[in-house]
């Protein structure tokens, strides 16, 4: 952990890591603007043009690092004199869908990154990006109250039903919670919704079970701004702790799932039942939302 001799260097710089995805590199971005010091870490440097377009090539708040989340040392020079990480994990270009065997790819990742932090006594905080996936599937969640933070995914149903994408991020979560309680770093996690980016595609694997969770009430979507402010927020809030569901739109209304299905699929492919009736909600993220309703109140995010 950072001391107090070490606290001025080190306050405002932060790394990202996987820099290079749609996620990490709008969190650069934002960090940038908000006057950190970011050490981007990137598996891929084809991606770098596009990841930060717009940059000044000149940057002086910017370092990019090539840093591979299955090589330790890699790891442990990206986050040289930082105060927090940003962690999302991104499938590696020759393993780019999610199967059964990508949970452990994704868990030992995790624990590399993990182990990392605690190795580094600069880091005083760890933000790392999980998914709702991690929190609404199990036999009883349709029975069940409204599902947040406290809720977890069942491993063996996910398996049972091929729920891949939402298996290795349970995973993953759960092997970064136990190394950091064990080892003694502060980790939050945000949990987000289906990322309704540009790119996003039929393909995404977070879509598994679609139907179902719209049935359930709990299919969840986050805009690429809120759920990069929430980073930002509860990396910056000192209460914040714990787990957070993060999402702005739940989809559980015959408009709303038209609306996807014609953004993902061709106009021969995209229609739907004349009704698919009306869900109600089962998934709070009041959690997160009372945190940024604080900080807001505190600071005006550019």
């Amino acid at each position: 952990m950072a001391t107090a001799a070490s606290f001025d260097q080190t306050s405002r710089t932060v790394c990202v890591m996987d820099a290079s995805g749609r996620l990490g590199s709008s969190i650069v971005h934002r960090l940038l603007q908000r006057g950190y010091t970011v050490h981007a870490a990137v598996q891929n440097h084809g991606k770098l043009s596009q990841s930060f377009e717009g940059l000044s090539c000149n940057n002086k708040k910017l370092k990019v690092f090539h840093s591979d989340p299955f090589d330790y040392h890699s790891i442990l020079d990206a986050l040289k004199g930082c105060c927090g990480l940003f962690y999302s994990f991104e499938p590696p270009s020759d393993q780019p869908t999610y199967d059964e065997f990508m949970a452990d790819v994704e868990v030992r990742a995790a624990h590399n990154v993990l182990e990392a932090c605690a190795q580094t006594n600069t880091i005083d905080k760890v933000v790392f990006t999980s998914s709702a996936t991690t929190v609404i599937w199990s036999d009883g969640n349709s029975k069940a109250p409204d599902l947040d933070e406290r809720n977890w995914s069942d491993l063996n149903f996910c398996r049972k039903f091929k729920l891949w994408q939402a298996l290795s991020k349970t995973l993953a979560e759960k092997t970064a919670w136990a190394l950091a309680m064990d080892r003694g770093v502060n980790m939050v996690t945000v949990n987000g919704g289906l990322l309704m980016s540009p790119d996003l595609t039929i393909a995404n694997p977070y879509l598994k079970g679609a139907a179902e969770m719209y049935e359930d009430g709990v299919f969840v979507t986050v805009d690429l701004r809120f759920i990069v402010d929430a980073h930002i927020h509860v990396f910056e809030d000192i209460a914040s702790y714990g787990r957070y569901l993060c999402f702005n739109h739940v989809i559980n209304c015959n408009e709303d799932a038209v609306k996807l299905a014609n953004k993902l699929l061709p106009p021969s492919q995209s229609s739907l039942p004349q009704s698919l009736g009306i869900h109600q909600q089962r998934i709070s993220n009041k959690k997160l939302n009372k945190l940024m309703v604080a900080f807001d109140s505190k600071h005006r995010v550019d």
